[in-house]
């Protein structure tokens, strides 16, 4: 065991949440109007390991010392989450670019979520606001940004 890293707590007794912890879970997040953005309650839970990029850390946050078992809510800031929204990452992109940087689509629509091949073979992706014949504006935020966000969770097991 390494000093620090134990998944018991101090008297051996029960498993608990620990940074690098792999745990199943159900959890909810909600948006401000109500609505359900990931629901795991109303499917299967989801399974993951803390501290590797699977969760976002602002709900990692909230799991740490919790037990099997253990029911956890907390309200997250835009600011805590996501952060804010960007107005510079509202950005136009020509019809010739959107349709030479993406993959053969053949009608975009607002609202649709659009990969972008970028140099180097990485991808970034962008939701499309408006579009006409000369080109489109996209948001390239965080589909979470600037939302302030309800987080339930429900601890399945502690592996």
């Amino acid at each position: 065991m390494v000093l620090g890293l134990s998944r018991y707590n101090c008297y051996m007794s029960e498993l608990i949440v620990t940074p690098n912890a792999f745990l199943t879970l159900n959890y909810r997040l909600t948006l401000p109007n109500g609505e359900d953005y990931i629901n795991t309650f109303e499917e299967r839970p989801a399974t993951m390991q803390l501290g590797t990029g699977q969760f976002a850390p602002c709900f990692e946050k909230v799991l740490i010392g919790a037990k099997v078992g253990e029911k956890l809510s907390a309200t997250i800031s835009a600011k805590d989450g996501f952060g804010e929204s960007k107005p510079e990452l509202v950005q136009w992109v020509s019809m010739e670019t959107l349709v030479c940087n993406t993959d053969e689509v053949s009608e975009f629509k607002p609202g649709d979520i659009v990969e972008f091949n970028a140099p180097g073979g990485a991808q970034y992706a962008g939701v499309l606001q408006s579009i006409n014949e000369e080109g489109a504006w996209f948001d390239f935020n965080h589909p979470l940004a600037g939302k302030d966000l309800s987080f339930e969770a429900e601890i399945v097991a502690i592996l």
